[in-house]
């Protein structure tokens, strides 16, 4: 029965031309630095990740399926969605349960995962990345080019290469590095559609609350 229903999806969605699950070249990790997200939305929305208590860094935005060209989101996924206690549990590192959700219907839906396949390869990708500890230390704003976040994770993750990892500015302040993960998460060359350093000369970083 589970066969014939994922046969009638793929049918229906090769019909109407969207999306197919499973059907992607590789993964973008991304990951949001939580005192900009902060800065911009999460203080006016009093969100629990903003909190000082929380000392939220780098948080998990989300595990995106991605084509060399272009990426599939909003699959029509024959998996069950997510129930409220998986989306819960993935609120340590993402920030909210809400956000949890939101990624499996956008992104985690086009991986070909059921959802709480989907979340834990997203937790090991997450888990497998040094995040800088120097970047933890900072106790005042500074600003400083993208390529110094840049040289941070190279330096914290020996065999990462330059075009495996990208570093996004939003209004003016780092916000979120982004790398690329082959399906058994080795890092791998980013297409160009996901190579967008910050072109900022120099963003705002400010230090965790």
């Amino acid at each position: 029965m589970r066969a014939l229903i994922a046969l009638l999806f793929s049918t229906v969605t090769a019909l109407a031309g969207e999306d197919r699950p499973g059907e992607f070249d590789y993964y973008v990790l991304a990951m949001s630095w939580s005192p900009t997200w902060c800065a911009i939305e999460g203080d006016a929305r009093d969100a629990a990740q903003c909190d000082p208590a929380a000392e939220s860094g780098w948080v998990l935005h989300g595990l995106w399926p991605q084509h060399h060209r272009g990426w599939p989101e909003h699959c029509q996924s024959p998996e069950q969605p997510p129930t409220r206690t998986m989306t819960n549990d993935m609120a340590d590192i993402m920030g909210s349960s809400g956000l949890a959700w939101y990624q499996w219907k956008k992104h985690g839906a086009c991986s070909g995962l059921s959802a709480s396949g989907y979340y834990a390869l997203a937790r090991k990708a997450f888990d497998q990345v040094n995040r800088p500890e120097v970047l933890r230390k900072l106790t005042r704003p500074v600003k400083l080019p993208a390529s110094v976040i840049e040289e941070a994770f190279l330096k914290a993750n020996p065999g990462w290469e330059r075009d495996m990892l990208t570093i996004t500015c939003r209004q003016d302040r780092i916000h979120e590095a982004r790398l690329c993960l082959s399906r058994s998460l080795d890092p791998v060359p980013c297409g160009r559609d996901v190579v967008r350093d910050c072109r900022a000369k120099d963003a705002l970083f400010d230090p965790i609350r």
